[in-house]
């Protein structure tokens, strides 16, 4: 697995909840859910490396068992 690095993030807790909402429904942890919304944000805005692009969205779009997830509906 690749270095990560931690930090504290505040957020708004109706975010908060939303995100626990939606990390559950797509059965992620919070944590992969955020990475997961934030690597897709960087990437529709052409601001995540190619490398990254490529690979490590798959990390966050398989489940525990390292099956890829079925596509899901998004909540906009």
């Amino acid at each position: 697995m690749s270095k990560r690095d931690s930090f504290l993030l505040r957020v708004d807790p109706q975010i908060l909840e939303a995100i626990r909402r939606w990390s559950d429904d797509e059965m992620r942890s919070m944590n992969a859910q955020i990475e997961y919304i934030l690597r897709s944000k960087l990437k529709d805005a052409g601001r995540l490396p190619q490398k990254q692009a490529a690979g490590a969205s798959d990390t966050a779009a398989q489940s525990t068992t390292g099956e890829p997830r079925p596509p899901t509906a998004t909540h906009e």
